[in-house]
């Protein structure tokens, strides 16, 4: 067999999938310390995680806001490694480099504006029970 084979045989190692884990996780604290964004979406993850134990979602519902909020970081990761190799490609300021920044960057707006019309679509009926029955008069 030939070389390239046994070299990618030998990088499928348990040991080799701990590395490779240990390194997507420093990617995930590097995002943390690095971008006030990513703060705000681990308030709003908590936030909908929170509200979502209160409204004792179903299955289905869950599925809907685990995608909508994974969706939203994983935007996030990508933008921060975009503007990370932006970065480096043009340390001095280029004019393309800052238009591919602000597209990334509105990938992850989109992605969290269809995140919320999902948390609405998703949480409304229950807010609306909810208020119908503790909060109005009957």
């Amino acid at each position: 067999m030939s070389d390239a084979f046994h070299n990618n045989e030998a990088r499928l190692t348990f040991t080799g999938r701990v590395r490779s884990m240990r390194y997507a996780f420093n990617g995930i604290r590097i995002m943390l310390a690095s971008q006030h964004n990513a703060w705000l979406h681990a308030a709003a993850s908590l936030l909908v995680l929170c509200v979502g134990l209160f409204f004792r979602l179903s299955a289905a519902e869950w599925c809907w806001i685990i995608l909508a909020v994974i969706s939203v970081w994983t935007a996030e990761a990508l933008n921060t490694a975009f503007e990370f190799l932006t970065d480096v490609a043009s340390p001095n300021f280029h004019p393309l480099a800052a238009k591919a920044k602000d597209v990334a960057a509105g990938a992850v707006l989109i992605t969290a504006i269809g995140s919320v019309l999902i948390g609405l679509m998703i949480f409304s009926p229950h807010i609306y029970l909810y208020l119908k029955t503790e909060w109005l008069p009957r």
